[in-house]
């Protein structure tokens, strides 16, 4: 198996900055605590950071309100690459900017936006490629930008009627990282029973459900260090003893044992080939 020398960021999201519901005021911003690990794992302030905004409805003030939050950090080459259609993510001016990229960050919105748009195309065999061979790459992403990095990737259920068998729906991701499922915004939004029907769908597969303000730096495709103010939610169904799933009729309650659940917070490791974790020890300083 191919070692991965690029490093994956995936983020929990924070919506709470605005006044309203709607997207206009409730931008996803992330809190200066993780951009700055964004910031330092691509290089420091000098770094080309590229920002793809193609999930969010409102694409512009949301590549706008990232170049503030990254130069506000004292980044100096930060650029917005409004990707809206497939023929966008093949043109050149695309292409040069993902090859010169140190670091791409994916917004938050519609996942299913990301790789309807992205996958396949020209700029996302480059960011595989890059990922795959490059020391030093970064790809970070917030919300759905964190949930598109897997192959097997939620696309939407809801948290109520969620463990209801077909109330989470699944879509092809990214495949950066095919050993899991990635879930976001996961403590405020109910999000237990959906990524515990997720699991109970791809048992082999690992479940990792980042709260707000939370994401995980990860390393070689499998080193995982927790970032941020929150606590994610490790699913590991490796050892159930007992999964229904594929036998019941679609709207039918499900049940499933011996699911290992971890709960790790800032500082905290977890190693997805070995499944293991190793906890910071309290008196450590938050990172």
């Amino acid at each position: 198996m191919q070692k991965i020398k690029g490093t994956l960021i995936p983020i929990g999201g924070n919506e709470d900055k605005g006044i309203d519901t709607n997207e206009m005021y409730t931008l996803e911003f992330i809190e200066e605590g993780i951009l700055y690990h964004v910031v330092k794992e691509a290089g420091g302030t000098n770094a080309n950071i590229v920002v793809i905004p193609t999930a969010s409805s409102i694409p512009k003030e949301v590549g706008d309100n990232y170049v503030t939050a990254f130069t506000t950090l004292g980044c100096k080459n930060v650029e917005v690459l409004d990707i809206r259609s497939k023929k966008d993510a093949e043109k050149q001016h695309a292409i040069d900017l993902i090859k010169k990229a140190n670091c791409v960050m994916f917004s938050g919105g519609d996942q299913s936006k990301i790789t309807n748009k992205i996958g396949g195309t020209a700029i996302h065999n480059i960011l595989l490629d890059r990922y795959k061979n490059e020391e030093g790459f970064v790809i970070a992403g917030t919300s759905a930008g964190a949930m598109a990095m897997a192959n097997e990737m939620i696309a939407g259920g809801s948290a109520t009627e969620s463990f209801i068998k077909g109330a989470v729906k699944m879509y092809s991701g990214l495949g950066l990282i095919p050993e899991v499922i990635i879930d976001t915004h996961f403590i405020r939004r109910g999000r237990f029973g959906r990524q515990s029907e997720a699991i109970a769908k791809h048992p082999n597969l690992l479940g990792i459900g980042l709260a707000e303000d939370t994401g995980m730096i990860i390393k070689d495709g499998n080193d995982c260090t927790v970032i941020g103010s929150g606590m994610v939610i490790v699913f590991d169904g490796s050892k159930l003893t007992h999964n229904n799933e594929k036998v019941l009729p679609e709207g039918t309650p499900m049940t499933i044992a011996n699911l290992t659940i971890h709960v790790l917070s800032n500082g905290d490791q977890y190693n997805i080939k070995n499944r293991k974790v190793t906890v910071l020890p309290i008196e450590a300083p938050f990172i």
